[in-house]
């Protein structure tokens, strides 16, 4: 059976349900053992073409799985790559365009510490600092109710190392009881991955520990 549900639990959660199967033509993955993943963070790890994207698109209710059953517990939101704002207007007035007058300002000193150019409108930025404008409305536009899911796809495309780590360390130290998924291909096999949904040999599953990192889950992929 092929459904979306989402539940009236007071915390968010993704639950994917074995036999869940993803893709368009063809199958992509499948899930072979219940997957749960609760609120911090989860890396979505996996070669090219393996069904990061569509697993994401498929949990946001854009297309529909092959076969099988998942619930995502909360607000859900998927930001690919391609966001694009109004090119005339600097990072700070799209910041407080989008969020709310606190979030805003907290998104602008973190803009500081990412050394995002808040001086050039948005249609003149860099790719990189498209990116950051990209995930400080992505990062700070929470409600902060306990509901919210958020799915990044390729966040770090056009980062720099520091930029990277800042998000990184912001995520790894979260307070806001989000559930986030990040699809991600690290550049070092120290990066701490604690959880991980792994996609390899057409197979999704989750592997999990406080002491993994990229290194370690790297040999999985195929």
């Amino acid at each position: 059976m092929k459904s979306l549900s989402k539940s009236a639990e007071t915390t968010s959660e993704i639950s994917l349900s074995s036999g869940l199967s993803i893709g368009y033509d063809k199958r992509l993955a499948e899930v072979r053992d219940d997957i749960s993943l609760g609120q911090g963070t989860h890396y979505l790890l996996g070669r090219n073409g393996r069904g990061k994207t569509t697993l994401f698109r498929t949990l946001c209710g854009m297309i529909k799985p092959l076969d099988g059953e998942y619930a995502v517990s909360g607000s859900c939101r998927f930001v690919s790559e391609d966001l694009v704002f109004d090119h005339e207007l600097k990072a700070p007035a799209v910041l407080k365009s989008l969020l709310g007058k606190a979030a805003a300002q907290e998104a602008l000193e973190f803009a500081k510490t990412i050394e995002l150019d808040l001086q050039k409108p948005f249609g003149k930025l860099s790719t990189g600092n498209k990116r950051k404008v990209n995930l400080l409305v992505a990062e700070f536009g929470f409600k902060n109710d306990g509901m919210d899911v958020i799915f990044l796809d390729e966040p770090f495309t056009g980062l720099d190392a520091p930029t990277r780590q800042a998000f990184i360390d912001r995520w790894a130290n979260d307070t806001n009881n989000v559930v986030r998924v990040v699809s991600a291909h690290p550049d070092f096999d120290e990066m701490p991955v604690p959880s991980a949904l792994v996609i390899s040999d057409g197979v999704l599953e989750h592997q999990q520990s406080e002491d993994m990192n990229w290194g370690q889950l790297r040999q999985f992929l195929n």
